[in-house]
């Protein structure tokens, strides 16, 4: 049924124009033998195609065009009048005896063209009276057409200022009074449409009204072409018709597309100047009229014009245009009942866009938009509409991407109860949009109440909203997330420790908040920002006179030694004790020996009862036995217990190689190279001896099991620790137990039953060289590497 209508369509288009092609022939040939008679009746007949209500708009465009373009050549023809002989005025009065209407108005049309052009009558009277006559074609689409030719004919001939045809001083209001009138007349014509055919082909109708829109549009760009037109005509005048016209034709599509144009074709300076008159057509429009669009536009020229130049911006302040802009906003609103919560939101956005380019030293405005938005969502359940929501991010985001600094979006009061009407998904995603921007931007949180209001802000972040558990969140993305979080943490500082101790205690009372799953991640950074905060202290002890909570190392590891507690419930005890063995460190340099002491006996309580993985013991006793090496602040007493405690666990790990190893990197804790440092050779001694043996116990085990022994790796470093005492003067290390044990190596290498292993060769082979360079190289300690023979 569709393609037999557009197959008739493309017959009737063919046969008009077939017919526009014979007449046009026909009065070419008349125009060569100066013959204006015929040359008016083949004319009217070519136009008579126009006629014509079979075609839809977009095909009675092609006919049209083809007759537009044989007018044309025939204006050249009327304006000779030595060829055909009869004056303009005649003319004029000849064409209208035409026998059809339509032929006749577009001959008219074309004639007073000429004749306004040979200037034997006022421009005006010529103008109204076309504009008058063309009343007479009320066909929707023909009339639209015949009154875009006149507007096409006639706007190089209007009598504005400064043109060929000004007149007198009124001159100007006439050309405004002509292109006003065929406006008028054209969008009555364009509105009428809608009502033409069965009502089942509204949806095509309004397709085909849309085509046509540009007809009408064009004359409100003839308008703002018209030099005549000042501010203040265009606000008592041109303004105020043109809206009467938009708002009194009721029609949604006419309402949207005019109120565009009216923004787009006048001048900025204008529409600010004259931003109440405008705004206050808003609420006036039908409510399925799509405003938000609109003022958005309308606010974004604003936006632009402010930009381009500082000069203009005390005029935005002397027309209050944010006040007017937010008010007209809230009727809109208000008035569109039905309106959804997407559409407000768009406008609220478009607001905020236009404050924060022309007033972006007024946070108050910025705060306004972002409590109307609040009192518009208040009510109302979370959002779950994914444009609502992506549009309240584009809101939150405007501040934060202006400012770029997070601080001045806490000031805002508003900002956070946006923020609650997010469905916890897009709560997080903007939680992490603030985290980014205070990254990029390197901002520095330096009061505890500002980290306050920032933990409010990313709470979806920090503990379990409601109704949505960290179980089903995505594994990869949870990581992410909290280590977001985490460097999020490491930005809060303050030069005055009382501030920043406070902002620990901040940190500390949310972060416990998150759950067992999140604390892992959450809590190493908050204990190395305490611990930055110890390191700035150190030397402090006792209580501040007059201070509330005087920030003293002492103060800071009681909360320190709180926090990592809450690990052990996680659990996560191989964290736990890589965090008390950093603060054991910490007061150490703070020389705090009982709290040093007491970090050291937790590490140990969590290697006995909450490390049973064989290779996290490992892990765990090298760092215990490294820390307490580097620990100086121990008494007598509390080193032995503690290096006793460490040598006893060292000897009981799972596998003999890992208790080799941690027995004789146990031999550093009782040689100390500091001035001061212990230097106890003898203990040194039976660590390494000790250690050997288990080596000796690992090779027998392995011949055991496998038939042959193992690797001699472990004498091999062994020898290794033997050299390094040797060097530092260790008198119980003499060259001949070095000697002994090169030679077991030597022995062990050339066993038939070791197991060949080249990177125990290539070690052992290096050690060597080194003791033939301490040979050659000479001195004090060449003469100790004599005896060694290598």
């Amino acid at each position: 049924m569709i393609s037999n209508i557009a197959e008739d369509e493309d017959k009737w288009l063919a046969e008009g124009i077939a017919g526009i092609q014979h007449n046009a022939f026909y009065m070419h040939r008349s125009v060569d033998s100066n013959n204006l008679r015929e040359v008016l009746k083949y004319s009217a007949q070519m136009l008579s195609e126009l006629r014509t209500s079979r075609l839809s708009p977009h095909k009675y465009y092609e006919l049209y065009m083809r007759a537009f373009d044989e007018l044309r050549k025939l204006e050249i023809f009327f304006k000779d009048e030595s060829r055909h002989g009869c004056s303009i005025i005649d003319l004029y009065e000849l064409v209208q005896h035409a026998g059809n209407i339509l032929p006749r108005l577009y001959l008219l049309c074309t004639v007073g063209s000429v004749y306004i052009k040979s200037k034997e009558a006022p421009p005006k009277d010529v103008l109204k009276d076309l504009v008058e006559m063309c009343r007479g074609i009320q066909h929707p689409i023909r009339g639209l057409f015949l009154r875009s030719y006149l507007s096409q004919v006639s706007r190089d001939k209007l009598p504005d200022i400064g043109s060929d045809y000004e007149g007198d001083a009124d001159t100007v209001m006439d050309a405004v009074e002509f292109v006003l009138q065929n406006f008028t007349e054209m969008n009555k014509l364009w509105v009428r449409m809608q009502h033409q055919g069965p009502g089942r082909a509204k949806e095509k109708q309004e397709k085909e009204r849309s085509e046509l829109r540009d007809l009408v549009g064009k004359n409100l760009h003839v308008l703002s072409q018209i030099e005549g037109i000042d501010l203040e005509m265009y606000k008592d005048t041109v303004l105020p018709r043109v809206l009467e016209q938009v708002v009194n034709c009721k029609d949604e599509l006419a309402q949207y597309y005019l109120m565009d144009c009216i923004i787009q074709v006048f001048p900025d300076e204008y529409h600010l100047q004259t931003l109440e008159t405008l705004l206050g057509a808003c609420p006036q429009l039908q409510p399925t009229v799509d405003i938000k669009t609109v003022l958005s536009q309308l606010m974004e020229r604003l936006s632009n014009y402010a930009a381009s130049s500082a000069e203009v911006l005390p005029d935005f302040l002397q027309v209050e245009a944010f006040a007017k802009l937010s008010s007209a906003i809230g009727k809109v609103i208000e008035a569109q009942v039905d309106m959804p919560v997407v559409g407000a939101i768009t406008l609220y956005v478009s607001l905020l866009t236009f404050t924060l380019r022309v007033h972006p030293d007024r946070l108050d405005y910025v705060d306004q938009v972002l409590g109307a938005c609040v009192k518009k969502l208040s009510g109302k359940p979370k959002l779950e509409d994914s444009k609502a929501t992506k549009q309240i991010v584009a809101l939150l985001s405007a501040p934060l991407e202006k400012y770029n600094d997070i601080v001045t979006a806490l000031t805002l009061s508003n900002y956070p109860r946006v923020m609650d009407h997010l469905d916890n998904g897009t709560n997080k995603i903007m939680a992490m949009v603030i985290i980014q921007s205070i990254m990029k931007n390197s901002t520095c949180i330096s009061t505890a109440d500002k980290v306050e209001a920032l933990f409010e802000l990313i709470k979806g972040l920090i503990k379990d909203l409601d109704g949505f558990p960290v179980d089903e969140l995505d594994e990869e993305d949870f990581k992410d997330e909290q280590n977001s979080v985490a460097r999020l943490i490491h930005m809060f500082y303050n030069d005055d420790p009382e501030e920043m101790l406070k902002i620990i205690c901040t940190v500390k009372k949310h972060i416990m908040t998150g759950g067992l799953r999140r604390l892992p991640f959450t809590v190493p950074p908050l204990i190395f920002s305490a611990l930055r905060l110890v390191r700035r202290l150190q030397g402090q002890e006792g209580d501040v006179v007059g201070e509330e909570e005087p920030a003293t190392p002492k103060k800071i590891f009681q909360l320190l030694n709180q926090t990592i507690e809450a690990l052990s419930s996680v659990p996560s005890p191989e964290l736990a004790l890589r965090l008390y063995l950093q603060c054991a460190e910490a007061a150490n340099d703070c020389d705090l020996e009982p709290v040093a002491y007491e970090f050291f006996t937790q590490a140990f309580i969590l290697y006995e009862e909450e490390i049973a993985d064989s290779k996290a013991q490992v892990t765990a006793i090298h760092l215990i036995i490294g820390t307490l090496q580097r620990m100086n602040v121990f008494g007598v007493e509390n080193r032995d217990t503690l290096t006793h405690k460490a040598t006893g666990y060292s000897a009981k790990l799972l596998k003999k190689p890992d208790q080799c190893r941690a027995v004789y990197a146990c031999s550093h804790l009782f040689w100390v190279d500091d001035q001061d440092g212990i230097k106890d050779g003898e203990r040194v001694m039976l660590c390494l001896k000790r250690a050997l043996r288990i080596a000796n116990a690992a090779q027998q085990m392995a011949t055991v099991a496998r038939g042959s022994s193992g690797p001699v790796i472990l004498f091999v470093e062994i020898l290794n620790k033997y050299i390094y005492f040797f060097e530092k003067g260790n008198s119980q290390v003499t060259s001949s137990a070095i000697q002994g044990l090169i030679e077991l190596i030597t022995s062990e290498m050339q066993s038939e039953s070791t197991t060949p292993d080249p990177p125990s060769d290539a070690f052992f082979a290096s050690t060597m060289r080194y003791i033939q360079f301490q040979k050659q190289k000479g001195g004090a300690m060449g003469e100790k590497y004599d005896s060694i023979k290598a």
